[in-house]
């Protein structure tokens, strides 16, 4: 009897521990998601649609530096196998390395055309804590 009157409490610590630990990965796929509020050593996962065969790319215009860190390039994979042109998505995957804030901003252009104005925009504001 004792050690069921131990058990029980013990359980409900250890299952407070893991709901309040932080999820390791966030993924965001719209901009509705921000502002986000990440933890040290979480990752980012950004996913965007895209289409290069259009001639538009997603760039990096500012990658939050003071506080993501990139943990890999660009990958684009195609939702519509063996259509060619069709569209797909672009990921990238950050980690949150230091306290503070950012903000990670990504726009849809043709790069040989810098000057005209993006097709869409991700603008979002990231804490760190």
């Amino acid at each position: 009897m004792t050690v069921a009157r131990l058990f029980l409490p013990l359980s409900l610590a250890l299952l407070s521990a893991c709901a309040s630990a932080p999820k390791q990965n966030i993924t965001v796929d719209d901009q509705s998601a921000c502002p986000l509020q990440l933890k040290s050593g979480q990752n980012l996962i950004v996913t965007l649609p895209s289409n290069p065969t259009t001639g538009y790319r997603w760039a990096i215009q500012d990658s939050a530096g003071g506080v993501l860190r990139a943990l890999s390039p660009e990958v684009y994979s195609s939702s519509e196998s063996g259509v060619i042109g069709g569209g797909g998505q672009s990921t990238w995957r950050f980690q949150a390395f230091a306290a503070g804030q950012g903000r990670l901003r990504l726009t849809s252009q043709q790069p040989w055309e810098p000057e005209a104005e993006p097709i869409d925009t991700f603008d979002c504001a990231i804490t760190v804590n």
